[in-house]
């Protein structure tokens, strides 16, 4: 029988439960256990497909296509098992089935409200993976903080599950912040107190309290904080600030969160979990024999999440390098020909991100012309390789207005083209080529060596496709498209012959990075950048 549990947060919001969610995860499939771990999103949006990443951070998007929130990126991350569409529910997709049902007269002319009807298929969707018999636990994290209106009717629906599956099948672990006065010299436990008080109000007792501080909490705190919020001493854990996200599954294996879990939900503690690649890819990860810096030109840089699934990968890379990758966000619509060399000159290596709409996008083509001219190791993605298509249609074959028909709808020369079937599609969510396609690399290429292999799935995020009617002239001239799709002989990555480094992917590499396989793309990205760092030493 699937046990479930629940993360709840309260106090504040970005106190971490997703890494929470994710690092009790790997400590639980380190000892044997099949997890999985679900999202559970209080805003009305459908997906946060439409979403302006200032507002929620990067899109994530799984193998089957489904638009989701960066937490997913980071249970893959560290679980290394692929989500999916049942792995991420919105209260929007909550309303829009209950509506549905409606509108077929699934209810027989009853009224429809917000219990039991809403519940019951908030309850229906946190279901779904448990009976799908490929879990043995599944977490369930629940977005924003109680007390949020928003968040009433999910906190309704877990007290009813809680009551229906039994205290030893379902648990609810609650995160809260022990905040530190700086003028008293000492930690708060008053916040925490208000919140699980909260809690209870809406009829739930947690069953464990993670509390998230700057310093240790004393046996004393522990005690008081037990007392008050009506849980035993062993479950009030404490989660410190840690140097990187990838220390906390170790720390909650020092505070036994893990072992606690199985107890509450009477579950044997097999073994002690293994470990060991993990504390590995750690020890790389702090103890680099090297170091690079690694520009990120984007339009989204003042919000790092906007880049998360980027960034990480650069972690992971760095990790499988023992190197230390700095990046540097630039802003690209900062860059211009006149300050290009001061921008990046001093740079081991330039990835330009994805992104949406015109803003910024002539300071990713002249960032592409330098880096191009001057052999400094370039990586692009989505947009990114469309800007060194456009670079190199301007700059290399003369066509002085190649551009994308995505800014420059009547462009003279459009080397970037809307795809056929995109043309007529009126609505902006989830409409996108989304999610896992297959793409054929040629033998003998720099993608080949990278990947080792002439067969690979990546993820996809984009309406706008290579234009082939411009392939023999790319080609001619040196831009090779090194991988295709065998069934839409869609450009998916362009390369330069003599070019250190300079490769473009269509789809998201960074989207499938995890500890325990870093992104070869990046592995490799981060080595060019290595070699070029060493070059300009000597």
């Amino acid at each position: 029988m699937t046990k479930y549990i629940f993360v709840t947060g309260g106090v504040t919001s970005s106190l971490g439960k997703g890494i929470i969610s994710a690092s009790l995860a790997k400590l639980l499939q380190a000892r044997g256990y099949r997890v999985t771990i679900q999202k559970f999103d209080p805003y009305i949006n459908i997906d946060p497909g439409t979403l302006n990443p200032y507002e929620h951070g990067e899109c994530f998007v799984t193998e089957d296509g489904a638009e989701t929130d960066l937490d997913l990126g980071h249970y893959e991350r560290f679980l290394n098992v692929p989500t999916s569409q049942a792995n991420n529910i919105t209260t929007g997709r909550i309303y829009q089935n209950v509506i549905n049902k409606e509108r077929k007269g699934e209810y027989l002319g009853k009224t429809v409200q917000v219990v039991p009807h809403i519940t019951d298929e908030i309850k229906r969707n946190m279901r779904i993976l448990g009976e799908s018999g490929e879990y043995d636990i599944v977490i369930t994290e629940l977005g924003g903080t109680v007390g949020d209106i928003e968040s009433l009717p999910f906190i309704e629906a877990v007290r009813q599950f809680k009551w229906e599956e039994g205290s030893s099948n379902a648990i609810v672990i609650h995160l809260t912040l022990v905040p530190y006065l700086a003028a008293a010299g000492e930690l708060k436990t008053k916040p925490t107190q208000h919140s699980v008080k909260a809690l209870l109000e809406y009829g739930i007792q947690p069953d464990i309290l993670v509390c998230r501080t700057e310093h240790h909490i004393s046996a004393e705190i522990r005690k008081k904080i037990a007392l008050f919020c009506n849980v035993n001493i062993n479950a009030v854990i404490e989660s410190m600030d840690a140097s990187t996200i990838y220390d906390v599954p170790l720390l909650m294996m020092k505070e036994q969160l893990d072992k606690t879990v199985l107890a509450k939900l009477k579950l044997p503690a097999k073994n002690e979990p293994d470990m060991e690649s993990w504390k590995e890819f750690l020890g790389h990860l702090k103890n680099p024999t090297a170091d690079v810096t690694i520009g990120l030109v984007g339009k989204y840089v003042e919000l790092p999440d906007a880049y998360k699934s980027i960034i990480e990968s650069f972690v992971h890379a760095g990790s499988k390098n023992e190197c230390k990758v700095r990046v540097e966000y630039i802003h690209s619509e900062g860059i211009f020909p006149d300050n290009v060399k001061e921008k990046l000159g001093h740079l081991h290596g330039v990835l330009v991100a994805p992104g949406f709409g015109s803003r910024g996008i002539e300071g990713k083509i002249d960032t592409i012309k330098y880096v191009r001219e001057n052999n400094i190791p370039f990586f692009g993605i989505c947009l990114g390789m469309q800007c060194a298509v456009i670079e190199f249609g301007r700059n290399v074959l003369g066509l002085k207005d190649a551009h994308t028909t995505e800014i420059e709808a009547d462009a003279k020369n459009p080397v970037i083209n809307m795809m056929e079937e995109q043309k007529n599609i009126v609505n902006m969510g989830g409409t996108m080529r989304l999610g896992s396609y297959p793409c054929d690399i040629k033998k003998g290429t720099k993608a080949f060596s990278i990947y080792g292999k002439a067969h690979i799935n990546e993820r996809h995020r984009h309406r706008y496709e290579f234009n082939n009617d411009y392939l023999k002239q790319y080609e001619e001239a040196g831009m090779i498209a090194s991988g295709i799709n065998p069934q839409t002989n869609l450009v998916e990555i362009v390369e330069l012959k003599n070019h250190p480094f300079f490769v473009g992917g269509q789809f998201h590499p960074e989207l499938k990075s995890t500890v325990a396989n870093p992104h070869p793309l990046f592995v490799k990205f981060v080595a060019a950048a290595m070699e070029f760092a060493k070059k300009k030493t000597n």
